[in-house]
């Protein structure tokens, strides 16, 4: 028996109500969870504007399992609703190039490929990583880390030759035929020092406050490097020179890891320049971020190079 009557409407009318209530709270969250075409990113610090479909490009990546796999209220934003990763803001540029159409340009002579292949290596992109390997070779055990500044000399007695050759000249010229190379000893003869590049770098950071001197710590300096042939930097900062990370490089080959054992930048240069060296080049970068989201200090970070050359 089928009942028309007026509590049947009624009940009807509450099945279907609560039927489209129920089927719009299961939508809502779908709704919500839909990135943006255009996504801001803040990765330590530098800001980055890209497209959603190039996050995604790699499947299996972390950032394409961050912007397809996790609700967009879960990630981690900053103060003006960017996305956030805590990551090296630098190198993330070339880690995004990758990402647009997944291959490596690198400017020539880059620095920081191991830097690169680790941070490659945290966001699951198996072929950078590969890319960014250190290439085995008969002079290279597994263990060893080449250094891409670090190329071997094919043929170090060429200096050697001409060493040899400019002593002969100045024993020629020197009286009854001797020659003494601190220029002692009664003898004419001049410093027998050799000609080249040697390079000093540093990275520096200090904070600045919203009336640009509030708490300014200026060019603080944690480390300063030493690149360039190793008898070279041996001549000129002596027991000053730290070796520990490149402990048995021979005399003639070249190395970026040595670092000086004082962090006075002034000090390195008065030795440079005690050893005829003059500055004929330099370089530098630098960032900035918020020291914190509920002031307005910025902290300024750089990395300075300067070239020394002797004749």
């Amino acid at each position: 028996m089928t009942v028309n009557g007026p509590y049947c409407r009624v009940g009807r009318r509450r099945e279907l109500t609560m039927a489209l209530a129920d089927s719009g709270s299961r939508a809502k969250p779908i709704e919500d969870s839909v990135f943006p075409e255009i996504v801001e990113l803040n990765v330590g610090g530098q800001v980055y504007i890209t497209r959603h479909s190039t996050l995604v490009s790699v499947p299996g990546s972390l950032l394409w399992e961050m912007f397809t796999q996790k609700n967009i209220h879960s990630l981690a934003r900053d103060s003006k609703s960017r996305f956030f990763v805590d990551r090296d803001g630098f190198l993330f540029r070339y880690i995004l190039d990758y990402m647009r159409d997944q291959e490596l340009v690198l400017p020539e002579h880059f620095p920081e490929r191991g830097r690169l292949q680790r941070e490659a290596e945290y966001f699951k992109l198996p072929e950078l990583v590969k890319t960014l390997a250190p290439k085995i070779s008969k002079q290279n055990s597994i263990g060893d880390e080449p250094c891409q500044s670090d190329p071997e000399e094919l043929s170090p007695g060429v200096d050697t030759a001409r060493n040899l050759a400019a002593a002969s000249a100045l024993l020629a010229g020197a009286p009854g035929g001797a020659f003494t190379a601190g220029g002692g000893g009664g003898g004419t003869g001049q410093d027998l020092r050799r000609s080249g590049f040697i390079t000093i770098g540093y990275r520096g950071s200090y904070t600045l406050g919203r009336d640009s001197q509030t708490d300014a710590k200026f060019r603080r300096v944690a480390r300063i490097m030493v690149c360039g042939k190793t008898s070279l930097a041996k001549e000129v900062f002596g027991e000053t020179l730290n070796e520990s990370r490149d402990p048995d490089r021979p005399p003639e080959r070249y190395t970026s890891r040595y670092y000086l054992k004082f962090t006075f930048l002034e000090q390195a240069f008065d030795k440079l320049a005690d050893s005829g060296f003059h500055m004929v080049a330099c370089n530098s970068t630098g960032t900035c971020a918020f020291a914190h989201e509920q002031t307005d200090d910025k902290i300024w970070t750089s990395y300075t190079e300067y070239v020394f050359y002797r004749e």
